[in-house]
């Protein structure tokens, strides 16, 4: 009598940063069968995502997620990656969930499972699986915790003597100290400090404020390893605004490029980061809500931004820009910015510094490649304090083919400003 052999499942590397692919494998199956790949997470706030594709073994008895079509599940065709980016929270789980890293010393664990059949496969034991290790921090990257003259945050030191160059990271409104995207850039060769900002305490003048940026931007300059010539900034939203602020109003710094996501130029002049957002407040009869209620603040911020004197006069801006933005960003007006930044800097002879990235149906939370999309999720409103569904935009595989595209040219973006000889600057 013949013995049955049980499928294989190979998942290779099975140990590898969040930004690098994998292979998934199947082997060892009837030709020609119906099989589920599953992939199944365990967040850090304890809730489970879950991401599958519906595929059929070849003669030879084999399904290769990198070379066969998906005919079914949350991502179809031929997605090498769609186990990581289709992710959502499973079947039952609360509302507008979000999946983020918190304790990047540890990895993100992702079961890889396969079942026999395509329906009803979660009431099934799998045939097989894998466990596999996703990382932000790569062997060796330095975490230390920094608490220095006034200010908060995490530097991420790559391995190695040193010295590298250095990125200032900073998310958005949501407040809160972020490491995940600063431990990968550090294991990318940049000595990143993600820095804790819009909910480290409200300063009371716009000076100060400005001060606290230039002492952290000058915690990473004259750190020992790290280049002090080559030091950039590097924010999403919020963070995008405070980082063309720095490039275009201080004098104390200067930094090597910058990188936008979601570009963000609305400053009024002389207001804190909490006075933009009173000003914002006063056209808060203009947020929208959508058939889920979901809270859409795009006209809101439309409306501030449509007077030029609040937004930032980016033409003093004397470093290289990269803008990124999705046009389906449904919580800031990110297209129309960019729009803006162009024409400014266009104006001042600067536009040979501006490169600009945009993304159909992509949204606002542009983040490091296979993230999940997430396309609204839980948000404590900072104008009105309310726990509200945010609506971000973004359809899920163009957000997805979005992510992977630009950390690819972010990447290529600062190696060429932060590694290579000096680029492009306006004459003073």
């Amino acid at each position: 009598m013949s013995q049955v052999v049980p499928p294989i499942l190979s998942v290779l590397p099975t140990r590898a940063l969040v930004d690098e692919t994998f292979q998934v494998q199947v082997e060892n199956l009837p030709p020609g069968s119906p099989v589920t790949l599953h992939s199944l997470h365990l967040s850090e706030d304890q809730h489970y995502w879950e991401a599958y594709g519906y595929y059929f073994s070849n003669y030879q008895g084999t399904v290769s997620v990198s070379d066969d079509l998906s005919f079914g599940g949350t991502y179809t065709g031929k997605e090498p990656m769609g186990l990581l980016w289709s992710m959502r929270p499973v079947p039952g789980s609360r509302k507008g969930l979000r999946l983020r890293k918190m304790n990047v010393c540890t990895p993100m664990l992702i079961n890889i499972l396969v079942y026999s059949g395509h329906e009803g496969f979660r009431d099934q034991a799998p045939l097989v699986s894998v466990v596999t290790e996703r990382w932000y921090m790569a062997p060796g990257v330095q975490r230390i915790e920094i608490r220095e003259k006034g200010v908060q945050g995490t530097l991420f030191i790559p391995p190695g003597p040193g010295p590298f160059p250095g990125l200032l990271d900073m998310w958005g409104g949501g407040g809160g100290l972020v490491e995940y995207r600063s431990a990968l850039l550090a294991s990318r060769g940049y000595a990143a400090l993600a820095l804790n900002y819009f909910s480290a305490g409200e300063r009371q003048s716009a000076e100060l404020e400005l001060k606290y940026f230039e002492t952290a931007f000058n915690l990473i300059k004259d750190h020992p390893q790290v280049m002090p010539d080559r030091v950039g900034l590097f924010g999403l939203s919020l963070g995008s605004l405070v980082s063309m602020y720095l490039a275009a109003e201080s004098t104390a710094i200067e930094p090597r490029c910058c990188v936008c996501i979601s570009a963000n130029h609305t400053y009024p002049h002389g207001l804190t980061i909490s006075g933009v957002y009173r000003e914002l407040s006063k056209n808060f009869h203009l947020v929208r809500v959508d058939e889920n209620n979901h809270v859409i603040w795009r006209d809101m911020a439309l409306a501030v931004m449509s007077d030029p004197s609040n937004n930032l006069n980016v033409g003093k801006i004397n470093c290289p820009v990269m803008v990124v933005n999705g046009s389906d960003d449904q919580n800031w007006p990110s297209v129309e910015s960019a729009e803006d930044i162009a024409v400014r800097m266009r104006a001042a002879g600067k536009d040979h510094l501006l490169t600009r990235l945009e993304y159909p149906d992509a949204g606002h939370l542009i983040e490091p490649p296979f993230s999940p999309h997430f396309r609204a999720t839980n948000f404590i409103e900072s104008i009105t304090k309310e726990k509200v569904i945010m609506l971000w935009g973004g359809q899920s595989k163009p957000h997805a083919d979005a992510q992977e595209d630009s950390w690819r040219k972010i990447q290529s973006f600062l190696q060429l400003h932060m590694y290579s000889s000096p680029g492009p600057r306006a004459k003073l």
